[in-house]
């Protein structure tokens, strides 16, 4: 336990450098270097994509907190939004993770990686949403949000990459679509790790320190550095040349699908 909870730190320095630095969730980074740990720890190859997705999503409860509140100082969130797309997200991400609790590891991680190659491809063209280009309504918004709820459970993600294009093309200026997703990033989090202990509790074959899939060691090493990192790399992100960087961070995406899809 105590291994992996300095690693655990490692990976949580990594990822909220890059979480800030690209203003990406932490969730995309987290869930390969995850995969890549409790393999190495020799854990059951049959929880350890669930226990990664997990996990991230029970980080990300906190850093949405600090998210939130940030952006809600700077006046960017627009709480109405939030409250349209709140019912939705919960019901899509608890129901994201009761299909993964009946998928395989296997297929987990082969759509987590699909995912890594979209949004690789996003960065690497920087490919952005046409601005003001959808009428959005309450109905729309609710079915948009389950779907964005489930994906977001699937992947153990906060959403945002998802969110803040569909705010965008529905004419939501970036620094609004941004608020709005770092707040529904929360009910995201909270319901995904809720279902996700409930769904793994009592499994055989878990390891100690698990509550449910949510690998304890993990979380505490993760949460402890990456709140403090990521306000870092967002510092950096003004002083560095933005398409070199997000040109490398997209090779580095390829890299890690690549690598899950030949585990």
């Amino acid at each position: 336990m105590v291994e992996i909870f300095i690693l655990s730190m490692i990976a949580g320095t990594v990822s909220g450098l890059l979480a800030g630095l690209f203003g990406i969730g932490g969730g995309l980074i987290l869930v390969p270097i995850l995969v890549f740990l409790f393999k190495a720890q020799g854990f059951s190859a049959d929880f350890i994509m669930h226990m990664a997705v997990a996990t991230s999503l029970s980080t990300i409860v906190l850093t949405s907190i600090s998210a939130t509140l940030a952006h809600h100082r700077l006046k960017s969130v627009i709480w109405h939004k939030v409250y349209n797309l709140v019912p939705g997200i919960v019901i899509g991400s608890v129901l994201g993770a009761v299909i993964a609790d009946t998928i395989s590891a296997d297929s987990l991680r082969i759509i987590f990686a699909i995912f890594l190659l979209y949004i690789g491809f996003q960065m690497a063209f920087q490919l952005k949403p046409e601005a003001g280009a959808m009428q959005q309504s309450r109905p729309l918004d609710a079915a948009v949000a389950i779907v964005i709820g489930i994906l977001s459970s699937l992947l153990g993600i906060g959403g945002g990459t998802m969110t803040v294009p569909y705010l965008v093309r529905g004419q939501y200026p970036v620094r609004n679509a941004v608020g709005i997703a770092s707040a529904c990033g929360l009910p995201i989090a909270i319901g995904g790790t809720l279902s996700y202990m409930f769904l793994g509790y009592g499994k055989t074959g878990l390891p100690a320190g698990s509550w449910g899939y949510v690998y304890l060691p993990a979380f505490a090493g993760i949460v402890l550095l990456s709140m403090i990192t990521a306000p870092v790399g967002a510092k950096l992100a003004h002083k560095l040349p933005a398409q070199t960087m997000k040109s490398y961070f997209s090779l580095l995406i390829f890299i890690m699908a690549a690598k899950l899809l030949s585990e």
